[in-house]
């Protein structure tokens, strides 16, 4: 049936019951055998289809009368508005795309739910891409491109001439736990480096003086900014090198890596760093029942993110935990109002926040009766961008 045809009849007619009308029209949608459209629920509501259309529009001016018989009749009739049809009309799928290495730390589920939560409550939906690692993402866009997606939250490291390109094709983009200096671009972080002098700190200050790092994937940047953090804080206070290994993010690189370090110091270092948890859960498990290793008394264990593994009763693992559902909420309000404003090279937002030490039962700690009065919790003061 034709919109204006629709439209003559219901000002000349008197709007029928709803319920009466619904029920005489799904047998005809029956015997025809096909899907209830927006057109149906205009009929058996007695308004017009752009009237149904608007009911189904976030922000649109309806009547309440209107939006009621409308939602009503769209529940007898069991009807599901097309969201590839109003995507046509809107010129937006409502789908954010988003990209995670598959080798990254297991807090990502987490921010996978947190994100789904938050752009669901702004009607949109996600969309997820995995990279088997950091620098697979090359073939990743070149799909993400093809799912006319609004936006996209990249938690894996895109080079300059990724960002070039979603300049150009004016999509717009957050970096998740990601930075480029090379380019502007929106950014939700927290401020790993600062996490690596945080936990040096704090284990120098307990007497620590010889350390080891068990670091993460090569082309992981949280793992570099960690690492990083960690060894200029040991350098400041004077204290000797550590000796890094390199490890895969995962449990066997965590007794692998404390295997090499003993080997390469010749004896059982002070204190461990891991890049993840789950890779000093692997060192920790190595050393208490394989090396038969006394854990704190002999060897502190430190890791990083607070999965939840590393709270079990039988791990208590010291770490540093991520505020993941400010982030998350972070970046979907950063992503949509870049949508929503349709302007995707705004001036850059770069938000970063603070980790939570975890002093968990792995490491010696001297306890600290001092806070910084005036701080955000979990916030961190932005850094410049050089």
């Amino acid at each position: 049936m034709r919109a204006s045809h629709l439209n003559n009849e219901t000002m000349t007619k008197p709007k029928p019951c709803v319920e009466a009308a619904a029920l005489a029209h799904k047998a005809v949608i029956a015997r025809e055998a096909r899907r209830v459209t927006s057109y149906d629920v205009a009929l058996v509501a007695g308004v017009s289809q752009s009237a149904v259309s608007r009911c189904f529009q976030a922000g649109a001016s309806v009547s309440e009368t209107t939006l009621a018989r409308v939602m009503k009749a769209a529940g007898l009739l069991d009807y599901i508005p097309n969201a590839a049809a109003r995507s046509l009309i809107t010129r937006r799928s409502n789908i954010v795309a988003v990209l995670i290495a598959s080798q990254a730390n297991l807090h990502y589920p987490e921010l996978l739910g947190e994100l789904s939560q938050q752009m669901g409550a702004r009607g949109k939906r996600v969309l997820l891409f995995m990279l088997p690692r950091e620098t697979d993402v090359e073939r990743v866009l070149s799909e993400v491109w093809q799912y006319q997606v609004d936006g996209v939250i990249a938690a894996a490291h895109l080079s300059s001439g990724h960002i070039a390109e979603f300049e150009r094709r004016q999509m717009p983009l957050v970096l998740f736990n990601r930075t480029v200096r090379e380019r502007p671009v929106h950014t939700v972080t927290c401020d790993h480096r600062e996490a690596g002098r945080m936990l040096v700190s704090r284990l120098a200050a307990a007497g620590h003086r010889r350390f080891g790092i068990i670091a993460g994937l090569e082309d992981s940047t949280v793992a570099n900014e960690r690492r990083r953090g960690a060894c200029e804080r040991l350098a400041e206070l004077g204290l000797p090198p550590p000796v890094v290994v390199p490890g895969q993010s995962d449990y066997p690189s965590g007794a692998a890596g404390l295997r090499a370090i003993i080997s390469a110091m010749g004896a059982v270092p002070d204190a461990i760093i891991c890049g993840s948890d789950v890779m000093a859960i692997g060192c920790l498990d190595c050393a208490r029942h394989e090396l038969g290793i006394d854990v704190p008394r002999q060897l502190s264990v430190a890791g990083f993110d607070a999965v939840e593994p590393s709270n079990w009763l039988s791990y208590n693992l010291t770490t540093l935990r991520q505020p993941m559902p400010r982030m998350a909420q972070a970046a979907a309000e950063l992503l949509c109002a870049v949508i929503d404003n349709n302007h995707p090279a705004a001036t850059p937002d770069r938000r970063v926040f603070s980790a939570q030490f975890i002093e968990g039962a792995t490491a010696r700690l001297e306890p600290v009766f001092s806070t910084i009065t005036g701080a955000t919790p979990g916030l961190a003061a932005p850094v410049a961008i050089m």
